[in-house]
């Protein structure tokens, strides 16, 4: 088993943690662990071969990206932005039901929790933008034209000596925000961002489906795996984890650790375990998203 140690996915970012996870949806010979000592990082491994050459080679191209039932205009069916009408939604799941990267589309909204307006809830994974800023497939599509797909690139981009671009990339990552006291542009890894929009694989949103004819926000309303309810608001806590785990491995993991309760974490290989902080915007016209973590706990050898 190759491994590779990768200190430009620390755990305690959640860009980072989706990340790793995301290379193991883009090559299935893929497996991810993390350190323990200090703050943990992500561990790429592959049998018989460099988990590094296995990225380049499951790199996703343009054709790739355009084809994802998350594009503004795919097929035969209506085009989607970011607002999108239930019989759109609908449409597109019916058609996608077979295709590879269906995910896609469940991954950042559903139909089971609709405004009185009908349109489908997006998930806390699929922020909203400012200006031009528009729906997560069009953030894709935007901060995947800076990776420059080659060993180096990502290589740097896993190693945390990549030089950040000015875009603001998926949404999520708080660490792309400059001084609130000046005119700084965001700026983020754009391999990292590409990873991270793959590890939405493993976390699909779904809704109520109770009385949709109310007027529920999506943001009380649509649930995303992973995310739960704490002090009247929703948070995503995350694990870090000693043994090698494919996608697979990784999906049933999320099924069963349990983030309030170390002791039983342990003995799935869970060591470390973080949770997500909501940017807290500055008024009412700040339409920023971002989401940083706060460390929920972190076991010893001997715990």
């Amino acid at each position: 088993m190759t491994q590779v140690q990768c200190p430009g996915l620390p755990a305690d970012w959640v860009n980072g943690w989706l990340a790793g996870v995301g290379a193991t949806v883009l090559d299935p010979r893929i497996r991810l662990h993390w350190t323990f000592s200090g703050l943990p990082v992500a561990v790429l491994s592959a049998q018989g071969a460099d988990p590094v050459e296995c990225l380049i080679e499951s790199w996703p191209d343009a054709a790739l990206l355009d084809d994802m039932p998350l594009a503004e205009t795919w097929r035969e069916t209506a085009a989607v932005k970011r607002k999108v009408p239930v019989r759109a939604f609908r449409e597109r799941a019916q058609t996608s039901r077979s295709h590879h990267h269906s995910w896609a589309l469940s991954s950042t909204m559903t139909d089971l929790c609709v405004d009185k307006d009908g349109f489908v809830a997006h998930a806390p994974f699929d922020p909203s933008g400012p200006g031009t800023i528009k729906w997560l497939h069009h953030r894709l599509k935007k901060v995947y034209r800076h990776v420059d797909q080659t060993q180096n690139h990502i290589q740097d981009a896993l190693s945390g000596m990549l030089e950040l671009v000015e875009d603001n990339g998926l949404g999520f990552d708080q660490c792309r925000l400059g001084s609130l006291s000046d005119s700084t542009k965001p700026l983020v890894n754009p391999v990292v961002e590409v990873l991270a929009f793959f590890g939405l694989a493993l976390l699909p949103a779904r809704g109520t489906g109770d009385d949709m004819r109310l007027n529920r926000s999506a943001n009380t309303t649509v649930r995303q795996r992973g995310w739960r309810m704490h002090d009247r608001q929703q948070v995503f806590p995350w694990p870090a984890w000693g043994q090698p785990l494919d996608r697979n491995g990784i999906d049933a993991l999320l099924d069963t650790w349990e983030p309030a309760k170390p002791s039983v974490c342990q003995t799935l290989g869970v060591h470390t375990a973080w949770c997500s902080i909501r940017y807290k915007s500055r008024g009412d016209s700040d339409s920023t998203r971002a989401f940083g973590s706060k460390q929920l706990w972190q076991l010893t050898p001997s715990s």
